[in-house]
């Protein structure tokens, strides 16, 4: 299975997985401490999404100010994209996963795994480009 059929069953089983979860959860917990769970966890993952959003987004212009490429930056920023889309879904596995992609310490580790990976260069082309030497002599004529 190729990585888009993988991304495609675990979007569809992700809901069935959520309801049985909070099914269990509120059998064993009850419904109003699962319930204040739920809003607490929604409650983190938005102000970690705001802080931590705004931190990279700084990030972003002081790499680009002093000329750098901000590889790891946007990385970083399209996790944090990832972690706020994943609260908008009910549940407490996208809860997890959203918070995976907002702490800080979570989110460099899958940034520098991604980098290291290579998946932010397009499949087919080389990670490194070729660059050949040309040895000459020139002479300058003002």
């Amino acid at each position: 299975m190729n990585i888009g059929q993988w991304l495609l069953l675990a979007l569809l089983s992700l809901p069935i997985l959520e309801i049985y979860v909070l099914i269990k959860l509120i059998g064993s917990l009850g419904f109003l401490f699962t319930l204040v769970l739920l809003l607490g966890a929604a409650a983190l993952g938005t102000f970690l999404l705001r802080i931590q959003g705004w931190t990279t987004w700084f990030r972003v212009q002081q790499a680009l100010a002093r000329g750098e490429l901000p590889a790891r930056e946007m990385i970083e920023g399209g996790l944090i994209a990832a972690g706020g889309l994943l609260l908008l879904i009910p549940g407490f596995i996208s809860d997890v996963l959203a918070l995976f992609c907002l702490l800080p310490v979570t989110r460099k580790r899958l940034a520098r795994r991604i980098l290291e990976s290579g998946v932010s260069h397009p499949p087919g082309k080389a990670t490194r480009e070729v660059r050949h030497t040309i040895e000459g002599e020139f002479k300058r004529e003002d």
